[in-house]
């Protein structure tokens, strides 16, 4: 027993040598249960570098949560600079949307959250949004949606046309109509109806990485999916131009809406057009030259967002077809890598921010406890003209249970075009100084894009889960 012992511990402390070629054991630090044990062994081996910068973060937390206390932390950036403020932003901006992620949420939602911390309905760190603030949001608005046409892909949509169509006008319609009927039912005028029917009938393929990752990507009921997202995307654009002039304007005619739709027909060609010819032509002249290719895009975002603003329809519309025309240029390269990484690390964020810090919490509140009704409506109305749409495309061609089932999970998601759309028409305002909707609307959708965000991706991949499940049974 004794050398059983004696061999354990030579086993568990073998002989170590130090400077001087002498053989000890080393000191066996024993694992404690105990508080005071465990703050003893963290401390073990601790260099006199690690001690000061440990003493310097106790320190720093000190002093923060004192001043903290007595208010003057927050007073010191409220009276200070935009740089200083700066700061402040940049940190919701590292942390915020990393936790939300780990939530299974997206990130964006971190930062719209961040934008009530900082704004003036949370920690008031600024009274209202400035300038500056608002040209960075713009502009995210406007690379939000360039981002979203970049994502499309046309040689899909013409390889499944037919049942993409199909499947778009479905997925479109529903929505589209219960949404109008809904806002009747709650006393909205008939342009804003029409226009919260068209916010429900777009969607954001958030759960197009999980396909990639089960490898159904290639899939028809994929395919057709992913080609109606054009369709309805456009459509919604559409409907949102004609809504915004005839709420401008106060009046809706033949002679103005065939005006408007004719004037988004020669946009749409002449960019669709113009855009890839010259890029292809700027590309081969510029092959090695990434800065000026980087320039050439950013300077036809702008141009496309501008010259829609010049002909009556909104810049987020000639954004998000410019970013389709980028697409047939450049499927990918550092050009492109550069202007994503642009919008997304700052302009998209300043946007998102942006929302935020102009949310009227107590009204965001209101909202669910007057009008819970409609809130319930609106989700009830897109889970059901969604899912019918799904089932109906997927029983004419043939698709199985799980498959269409996937679909309705896929265009469940409302995000991106949806809060550009909701933002620009609440931004909206007529010769009476009248919003298109209000902030409940804006409010409602916010709540939306929580929910689907949440509940598409999980969806999606437990159904796609059982396509993956039925192919292997049928295969073998």
């Amino acid at each position: 027993m004794g050398d059983e012992t004696a061999h354990s511990v030579t086993t568990n402390n073998p002989l170590v040598q130090d400077d001087s070629g002498v053989a000890h054991r080393p000191e066996s630090h024993i694992p404690s249960k105990t508080l005071a044990g465990r703050l003893a062994n963290a401390f073990v081996g601790l260099t006199l570098w690690n001690g000061l910068i440990t003493l310097s973060v106790i320190i720093a937390l000190g002093a923060f949560l004192l001043e903290w206390q007595r208010g003057l932390l927050l007073e010191y950036f409220r009276q200070g600079r935009p740089f200083d403020r700066f700061a402040l932003i940049l940190i919701v901006l590292v942390f915020l949307p990393q936790q939300f992620e780990r939530l299974k949420l997206p990130g964006m939602l971190g930062l719209i959250l961040g934008g009530v911390l900082l704004g003036p309905y949370g920690l008031a760190v600024t009274a209202k949004v400035g300038e500056v603030a608002e040209f960075f949001s713009e502009l995210g608005r406007v690379f939000l949606m360039f981002i979203c046409g970049l994502e499309i892909n046309l040689s899909d949509f013409r390889r499944y046309a037919k049942s993409s169509t199909v499947f778009g006008v479905a997925t479109f319609s529903g929505p589209m109509i219960g949404g109008f009927a809904l806002g009747q039912v709650f006393g909205y005028s008939i342009n804003a109806s029409v226009l919260i029917g068209s916010l429900l009938a777009s969607h954001t393929l958030l759960g197009f990485p999980i396909l990639q990752k089960l490898g159904l990507v290639r899939r028809p009921f994929a395919m057709t999916t992913i080609g109606a997202t054009i369709f309805t995307d456009i459509a919604a654009l559409l409907v949102l131009a004609v809504c915004l002039s005839v709420h401008v304007s106060g009046i809706l005619d033949w002679f103005t809406l065939v005006a408007l739709l004719g004037a988004l027909a020669v946009y749409s060609v002449f960019v669709m057009g113009a855009i890839p010819a010259v890029g292809r032509y700027y590309f081969r002249a510029h092959e090695k030259d990434e800065i000026g290719q980087f320039q050439f895009i950013l300077t036809v975002i702008v141009i496309c967002a501008v010259g829609a603003k010049f002909i009556g329809l909104e810049d987020i519309v000639g954004a998000f077809l410019c970013g389709i025309a980028v697409n047939q240029v450049i499927q990918q390269g550092p050009a492109r890598e550069k202007i994503e990484f642009l919008a997304k690390s700052l302009f998209i964020p300043a946007f998102l921010m942006v929302v935020g810090g102009t949310m009227n919490l107590p009204g965001f509140i209101e909202t669910f406890s007057q009008g819970l009704p409609f809130v319930l409506g609106i989700i009830g109305v897109l889970c059901l003209g969604k899912f019918a749409a799904a089932y109906l495309t997927g029983w004419v061609y043939r698709y199985s249970r799980a498959e269409r089932l996937s679909m309705w999970a896929l265009s469940l998601p409302q995000l991106a075009a949806t809060l550009a759309a909701t933002v620009t028409a609440h931004n909206s305002m007529n010769a009476a100084g009248e919003r298109l909707i209000g902030v409940q609307v804006v409010n409602v959708v916010i709540v939306l894009m929580v929910l689907t965000a949440t509940l598409g991706p999980i969806l999606t991949d437990w159904f796609g889960q059982q396509v993956q499940q039925n192919l292997v049974s049928d295969s073998s």
